[in-house]
């Protein structure tokens, strides 16, 4: 064997050692148990980042569930974009994790980067960027754990939070020990107050108990309440924007002049009650026409105002649908 060959050889083995056996370090400096690779890569946090997990590095985070994009979470982005790029960090899948009944996304997945390209007049002009950690990844971790592997791991120069905003293991963890902790770890850290709910809507003269942690703020809860009473004009208020119902268009559509039958089964994200809705849009990443809506337990039927608007064949043309409720 050549002293090439041998040379090359050297690099192969080392380079499988680095990969397949890494020690590993404990935060007092001790060298811990060595870990298998495939371990390291599966333990990282940002599922949409790769191995390097470099994607916020040196950013400022917002963290949050983010489930409605409302008024409240475009706050923290706000004050993310002033240290420069707002990155989101969403936590997914506390639903399968925490055994909660399953409830439908109030924003589709497919749609978000849209709702986020609209914030961008509120953050300097720059889009916020989003990035999802897996909650099975970080549940057991105690606060001071979790501020550490932000830290150590993503890189990053500090976090904004809301007020309210509770961390770790069984949510131990507020406001305020988030502040304490980012010191000890050199991360500056942004608290931000609640978004308060300045419409303070009641039906039937009553005004609504969200949850046991709600006090007037805007929320998610407070979002999902409004969709279940149909009140779209609430909904646009704490949202910020227009409520985007999007469908997925498949063989069970129904097309007809100027009607759209499509089943419920199509629905990506949480529609409002069951009913009439007058003053709705339809788009299909452009803008199609005025409709009205009606959502019942089996069918959303789209009536178009205008029989022109629809092409010879929509239902062919795209995949998705959506409905902006007025």
């Amino acid at each position: 064997m050549s002293h090439t060959s041998l040379f090359q050889r050297h690099l192969d083995m080392k380079k499988g050692q680095s990969r397949n056996s890494l020690k590993t370090f404990s935060s007092s400096g001790h060298s811990g148990v060595r870990q298998n690779y495939d371990d390291l890569v599966n333990d990282k946090l940002l599922i949409d980042c790769g191995e390097d997990q470099d994607c916020v590095l040196g950013g400022v985070v917002a963290l949050g569930k983010f489930d409605a994009l409302h008024i409240g979470h475009r706050e923290l982005a706000m004050h993310a974009s002033k240290a420069g790029t707002p990155f989101l960090l969403s936590f997914v899948g506390m639903a399968e994790v925490l055994g909660w009944t399953y409830r439908p996304p109030i924003v589709a997945q497919c749609d978000r980067k849209r709702v986020l390209s609209s914030w961008a007049p509120y953050c300097r002009n720059v889009v916020p960027l989003e990035y999802q950690v897996e909650f099975s990844k970080v549940r057991s971790l105690s606060p001071r754990q979790f501020v550490e592997r932000l830290s150590k791991d993503l890189r990053i120069k500090g976090v904004v939070a809301g007020e309210n905003y509770r961390f770790g293991y069984k949510a131990s963890g507020d406001a305020a020990e988030l502040v304490k902790l980012c010191e000890e770890f050199g991360l500056s850290a942004f608290i931000v107050r609640s978004v308060m709910d300045t419409a303070k809507r009641s039906h039937n003269g009553v005004a609504a108990t969200i949850n046991s942690s709600d006090k007037g703020q805007v929320s998610s809860s407070r979002v999902r309440h409004a969709l279940a009473i149909g009140d779209m004009e609430y909904v646009s208020e704490l949202l910020g924007r227009k409520h985007r119902l999007v469908l997925m268009v498949n063989q069970n559509c129904l097309h007809e002049r100027k009607r759209i039958v499509l089943p419920n089964s199509c629905m990506l994200n949480m529609p409002p009650v069951e009913g009439l809705y007058e003053n709705c849009d339809l788009v299909n990443g452009g803008y199609i026409g005025p409709c009205r809506v009606i959502i019942n337990s089996d069918t959303i039927v789209i009536e178009m105002k205008d029989e022109n608007s629809l092409s010879p064949n929509p239902i062919q043309e795209v995949r998705q649908l959506g409905i902006e409720f007025g």
